[in-house]
């Protein structure tokens, strides 16, 4: 089901840690409310097969407002305004590539032609921002980068804010691209994200096998 992720997830799910989050969780889905949906908290290893990973766009944790998280870094629900941090990536997409902003924040297109949409945290208490920060994740999605910088093919991390840009010292590999810049959320996104072009850097860089950054066609 995990395409060319399985051998890193049978791996991960027969450790200790991975149990005890799965033992946190399952009291958690049952005493609170808690984002994603537990269906979609892989789901970003569902859309994007680790061979075809050609950009990691890293996130911190999940939306925690209601029925906001998909399981994709950064994307919501078609039906759902777009959050403000989405508005300012979609501004500077126009700004660095002249595409409109999208009336939808499902970045599922970007995830299908190998943009890995991760967040370093992969669920959240509703309401709670960085409330399962310490159950263990940060191991698993630790295992995920390294596994990345591994790939022979070139692959772009796109690492947006103090948090993201922590997990460069897991990057080594010289055949990839480490494009770092403050996080676009509305406190810091005049302090650098504007104007940083991630699209077009990661573009130059991919030529011929570029993404189509359009969400809606």
């Amino acid at each position: 089901m995990y395409h060319s992720w399985n051998e890193l997830l049978k791996v991960e799910m027969k450790k200790d840690y991975f149990k005890n989050i799965m033992d946190f969780l399952n009291v958690e889905y049952q005493n609170t409310t808690v984002y994603p949906p537990r269906d979609d908290i892989m789901r970003a290893f569902l859309l994007t097969p680790l061979d075809k990973v050609k950009v990691v766009i890293l996130g911190q944790d999940p939306y925690h407002e209601e029925g906001q998280a998909m399981g994709l870094s950064f994307s919501v629900h078609k039906d759902k305004p777009l959050p403000k941090s989405l508005i300012n990536i979609y501004k500077e997409l126009y700004d660095d590539l002249g595409i409109y902003p999208a009336r939808i924040g499902d970045l599922t297109p970007w995830a299908n032609q190998g943009v890995l949409l991760l967040n370093t945290i992969l669920t959240v208490r509703k309401g709670v921002a960085l409330s399962h920060n310490m159950i263990g994740w940060e191991t698993f999605t630790n295992e995920v980068i390294k596994t990345l910088n591994d790939q022979p093919q070139k692959v772009v991390f796109i690492l947006w804010g103090s948090y993201a840009i922590s997990k460069k010292a897991l990057l080594n590999n010289p055949n990839h691209l480490i494009l770092t810049s403050p996080h676009p959320s509305p406190l810091s996104a005049y302090r650098g994200f504007f104007g940083s072009k991630p699209f077009s850097k990661t573009n130059k860089y991919l030529y011929p096998d570029v993404i189509d950054w359009r969400i809606e066609k």
